[in-house]
């Protein structure tokens, strides 16, 4: 199905009140609920589904078999990998029901998040982080941060290209990819360039 501005597969199901960007592509058998705001330029692949007021910036990539539950923002450039996974709820009980009790979980610019890895709700993801395959955040992660393993633990520093970065004795890296320059001091990474 071809929207004015975006395209769906005609297995996708997209509820009333969503607001869609220009270019964007939804693929096979992907839900995406009431309320939701989608930027421009994103790609959900197959089995997607984007639970009400979810909001997702421009140009971000999910792929197969990711849940978007309500309480996740997702800015611009963001990467959600194959089968990874958001929870919303500290303490779910089945008989317990805690719909307007959502924990937020904010992914901001760039970051990306590897395939079958979760998101324990809370834990704000910072820019151009980099979450391994298979991971398990149950902490806030910094800017520029790579974190792998299970529970997630700090295994040193990023590029906005995803690039690990080696710094010098100086505290300064070059990405080998796009020569752009960063600082780590106080435990933070900055590009300078």
């Amino acid at each position: 199905m071809k929207n004015n501005s975006y395209t769906a597969h005609p297995t996708a199901v997209i509820d009333e009140g969503c607001e869609i960007g220009e270019g964007t592509k939804i693929w096979h058998f992907s839900h995406i609920m009431s309320n939701c705001k989608i930027g421009k330029n994103c790609n959900l692949g197959q089995n997607v589904v984007v639970s009400p007021d979810v909001v997702l910036g421009n140009n971000v990539k999910v792929q197969n078999n990711v849940s978007i539950y309500t309480g996740v923002i997702c800015e611009d450039d963001v990467f959600l990998g194959p089968s990874m996974v958001f929870t919303n709820v500290t303490n779910p009980r089945s008989a317990v029901n805690r719909r307007g009790q959502y924990t937020k979980t904010l992914v901001k610019q760039g970051a990306s998040i590897g395939a079958n890895a979760t998101i324990v709700c809370g834990n704000d993801i910072g820019k151009f982080a980099f979450i391994g395959a298979g991971a398990v955040v149950t902490k806030s992660v910094p800017d520029y941060a790579l974190l792998i393993g299970n529970p997630a633990r700090q295994s040193g520093w990023m590029s906005e290209f995803g690039h690990k970065l080696q710094f010098d004795n100086k505290g300064f890296a070059v990405c080998p990819e796009s020569n752009e320059k960063y600082k780590l001091e106080n435990g933070k990474v900055t590009k300078i360039s």
